[in-house]
């Protein structure tokens, strides 16, 4: 939106992505654990006793952590601005329901769950309470979508059991 509230003439690329986020954490160990143990995150780099960046598939990172405001920083207040959460999209829901079986194999609580539609959803909050979604989309030609074509996205109840029904050989 421009100053008075108009459209932008030109939109940004369809192909434009966003690149990584950088966290900072109150303990890289404790962050670490989770991003690394938990979601299963690569070490690219550590950068002393201050940072590590993470990846999936080798790329140069995915997830910046850091302790540069201080070990044991608070975190920011309830009710202030600053990130809700961030999501991390899985190529298929096969690879989601491995994502949640490792949470639960680590009794790791879950925030919700959810099925909107155009995806399927996972919410929980890291060590430092940061909110993190894991997702998978469905294709494009599956969303819902209303009489005139747009986007119908909802919050349905997650079939959990469907989900983790993923990864169970198949019956020939």
């Amino acid at each position: 939106m421009t100053k008075n509230n108009t459209e932008i003439s030109t939109p940004i690329h369809s192909q434009t992505k966003i690149g990584h986020i950088h966290l900072t954490v109150a303990d890289l160990e404790r962050s670490l654990a989770f991003y690394r143990d938990v979601l299963g995150f690569e070490v690219t780099m550590r950068y002393g006793d201050s940072a590590v960046f993470l990846s999936a598939g080798g790329y140069h990172h995915h997830i910046g952590l850091n302790t540069w405001a201080g070990e044991g920083a608070s975190p920011p207040p309830p009710g202030h601005t600053g990130l809700y959460h961030f999501a991390i999209l899985y190529p298929n829901r096969q690879e989601l329901a491995k994502a949640l079986k490792r949470l639960l194999e680590a009794h790791y609580p879950l925030q919700g769950t959810a099925d909107h539609g155009v995806s399927e959803a996972i919410y929980l909050a890291d060590p430092d309470g940061n909110g993190v979604e894991l997702y998978a989309d469905r294709l494009s030609a599956a969303w819902p979508r209303n009489a005139e074509g747009e986007l119908k996205m909802g919050r349905q109840a997650l079939d959990v059991s469907g989900l983790l029904a993923e990864l169970e050989p198949e019956v020939r």
